[in-house]
């Protein structure tokens, strides 16, 4: 093998690990078994804080979402010489509550990192019915020391608490449910400190978010007692409570390393092992522990939505005057600072006429010492089936001021639209594919009439024997059409018959607005086809459908979990793929191949369960 052929077997190899490697970003922490009426955390991390957007599978019903998500970025920090090098990850974490008893599926997340993709694997979790008892114990890292020497043991004994020690301050120590809290880790230093690593531990009763800082740490003289100390922030954390009563947050042992001089070498022995005079010693350094005190909130109204701070709301509509069939979007602006990643969405009410989707959420939001400050930003979808004049009340959102200690309303404008008539196909219903199957009346295409006869005619035996006859007649008809009454009625039966052929007419379509270039009308044709061909299947209407209940109706439905997880993944590349980058024609594509890939493998498990 000459040179040139092993270069090229390195480089795919080389290539082959970056792929694994971009495949095995996004790790998943959860618990595979609950209890019920446990809350437990579902984290995802992802080794690159190029994170562009990050979105969440869909919870199933039986588990319920309390909190998320909260961001923490997490790394480490090595200082040699002056010069810092970093490892660093991005977590996103939810709070979840185990509501009922069984075995629930949340298909796998999405994120963008980089321009790319990337999804996490599903999860699983059994929810049993015995409770256990709470342990509240807290957690302390230690770090092994076993290969350290006893010359340097010794020498790090010599290391005293008030040479090198962390301050931890809290800038309230009582607050309220969800209020958020600074907490800050302060290194003091009269020895040279080169490398400092410490992980704060998973909190119990709070969310937690780490404040990023530069990763090159300056160190700034401040005097305490006379001494001239070397001191810098070493990180910061945004906590909110989630629970009333004393919180602990325990204390934390940081590995440090120390340069000082080794006074017991030779100095003439040193200048031939390369003139090192200095030694470095290990060193653990111990951050106490606080107590926070946590008030819980006042008789929070039905419709609270989580939110603690101070906010302000908006909304916008892309256009006001439509046909009926066409895609209009509504934004709604929730401004401000405090539990901004931990509320609920605003409340919109849609007419009834129209038919609606989940909002993709952006989040233009920063970390500050007042919490979270910024935009989250709600995309509300819609489709006006009908034409007409109609009227979006205002979204409303209840939260709580702190400053006022009390709770408030908050309410966007109300907007007004003009939905003109549209093409048939654009005014599509559910209801409209049943009534052209399946109306009887173009079974009827030949009119009955009658001849005059008289009066011989009536009463012959003619006359009976065509009455009888058409008796006959009516007899074999009407049980034909009871039958097919009966069969109609039962929605299952009808779905059964005509969700794959509805479904595929649509994505027939979508590949026709694909081949001309038409984005927006391509999504909406194949987001159609996903949920009218899911509706007929589960039984439910377009109106009520959501992520939820398909999950859980298609697992009582016998389909595998990969499949349900396709599905879902369909769905959302409609709603999102058309703001990804990359190339207008391969995102198509995409979307148009998972969504067929995840109607026909549904269509094959229910074919096999039939037969």
């Amino acid at each position: 093998m000459n040179r040139h052929s092993i270069n090229i077997c390195f480089l795919i190899f080389v290539c082959s690990f970056c792929i694994q490697r971009i495949r095995a970003q996004v790790q998943v922490i959860a618990p595979s078994q609950v209890e019920v009426g446990e809350n437990f955390r579902l984290a995802y991390t992802i080794n690159n804080q190029s994170v562009e957007d990050f979105h969440l599978g869909n919870i199933p019903s039986g588990l319920e979402l309390l909190a998320g998500p909260y961001t923490s970025r997490q790394s480490s920090y090595q200082m040699i010489n002056g010069h810092t090098s970093s490892l660093s990850s991005i977590t996103f974490t939810y709070t979840l509550y185990a509501a009922n008893n069984g075995t629930f599926i949340i298909p796998a997340a999405h994120v963008q990192i980089n321009g790319k993709i990337v999804s996490s694997k599903t999860i699983k979790i059994k929810v049993s019915g015995v409770k256990r008892k709470n342990n509240n114990s807290s957690q302390t890292y230690q770090y092994e020391n076993n290969n350290v020497s006893s010359q340097i043991q010794s020498t790090s004994n010599r290391i005293s608490g008030k040479d090198l020690f962390i301050k931890v301050s809290a800038n309230k120590r009582r607050v309220y449910e969800q209020e958020p809290v600074l907490l800050t880790y302060k290194v003091y230093s009269l020895v040279d400190l080169t490398q400092l690593e410490g992980k704060m531990p998973e909190l119990t009763g709070f969310h937690t978010q780490e404040i990023p800082l530069p990763q090159q740490k300056s160190f700034h003289i401040e005097r305490i007692n006379g001494k001239a100390y070397k001191t810098v922030t070493w990180n910061q954390y945004l906590m909110f409570p989630q629970i009333t009563g004393r919180l602990s947050i325990p204390e934390i042992t940081f590995k440090g390393i120390v340069v000082q001089q080794n006074r017991s070498i030779d100095p003439f022995e040193a200048f031939f092992n390369g003139g090192s005079g200095y030694v470095e010693i290990k060193k653990n350094v111990v951050a106490p522990g606080l107590e926070i005190y946590v008030d819980g909130l006042p008789n929070k109204p039905i419709d609270f939505s989580g939110g603690v701070g101070k906010f302000s709301i908006s909304a916008k509509l892309d256009k006001s005057v439509v046909k009926a069939g066409d895609p209009v979007t509504m934004s709604v602006i929730i401004s401000g600072s405090g539990n901004l990643k931990l509320i609920n969405q605003p409340k919109v009410t849609f007419p009834k006429d129209f038919d609606k989707y989940d909002p993709k959420i952006i989040d233009k939001t920063k970390l500050s010492n007042n919490g979270v400050e910024g935009d989250m930003i709600y995309n509300f979808l819609f489709i006006p089936r009908h034409q007409g004049k109609f009227n979006i009340p205002s979204a409303t959102f209840t939260y709580y001021d702190i400053k006022s200690r009390a709770y408030k309303t908050i309410r966007s404008q109300s907007f007004n639209i003009v939905v003109n008539k549209g093409n048939r196909s654009e005014t599509y219903s559910p209801h409209d594919e049943l009534t052209k199957e399946n109306d009887i009346r173009d079974i009827m295409t030949n009119d009955i009439s009658h001849r005059d006869g008289n009066n011989l005619f009536y009463g012959s035996s003619l006359y009976w024997s065509c009455l009888c006859g058409l008796f006959f007649i009516f007899s074999i008809l009407f049980i034909i059409f009871h039958r097919r009454s009966l069969k109609h009625a039962d929605i299952i039966f009808m779905n059964e018959k005509y969700a794959n052929k509805i479904a595929y007419k649509r994505l027939k379509k979508a590949k026709q607005l694909m081949q001309k270039n038409k984005q927006d009308e391509f999504y909406n044709e194949v987001l159609r086809a996903l949920w009218v061909y899911v509706s007929y299947k589960l039984n439910i209407s377009v109106e009520v459908l959501s992520r939820e209940n398909i999950v859980e109706k298609l697992s009582f439905q016998n389909i595998d979990q990969d499949i349900i997880a396709q599905f879902i993944l369909a769905l959302d590349e409609c709603e999102y793929e058309r703001y990804a980058p990359g190339n207008l024609s391969d995102n198509m594509n995409k979307t148009f191949d998972t969504a067929f890939t995840a109607i026909t493998n549904i269509e094959k498990v229910m074919y096999k369960a039939k037969r």
